[in-house]
């Protein structure tokens, strides 16, 4: 899991990949108010953590944002309801009522990951 301003860091990656190393130092510094050695430092945990590949100055994403986010996801499920999704689903919807939009969505989701014969 990353770190809230890993987050942030990642994220600018993500919007405006493949770029230049010093591009993103630029991008850091405006958005991050960050100097080019802590850019550089992060961008290399966050390459040997394998998320993203600085080859020769061009930065680019080796899992996108939304492979990560569907990891962090699974991961959350797993570690707080047992890897249990109806468990997620009861303790999120807990004291409020689901929109006729919000069922109609859940339900389109459940017909078309259904494992039916």
């Amino acid at each position: 899991m990353l770190a809230p301003i890993e987050t942030q860091f990642a994220r600018l990656i993500w919007a405006h990949a493949p770029l230049a190393s010093g591009e993103l130092v630029k991008l850091c510094e405006r958005h991050l108010g960050w100097k080019k050695s802590t850019t550089y430092t992060v961008l290399r945990r966050l390459c040997d953590r394998g998320l993203f590949r600085n080859d020769g100055g061009t930065v680019t994403a080796v899992v996108s944002r939304e492979e990560y986010e569907n990891r962090q996801s699974t991961s959350f499920v797993a570690e707080n309801y047992g890897g249990s999704l109806p468990r997620f689903l009861a303790a999120f919807s807990a004291g409020k009522k689901l929109s006729a939009e919000e069922v109609e969505a859940l339900q389109a989701l459940i017909d078309a990951n259904r494992n039916d014969p």
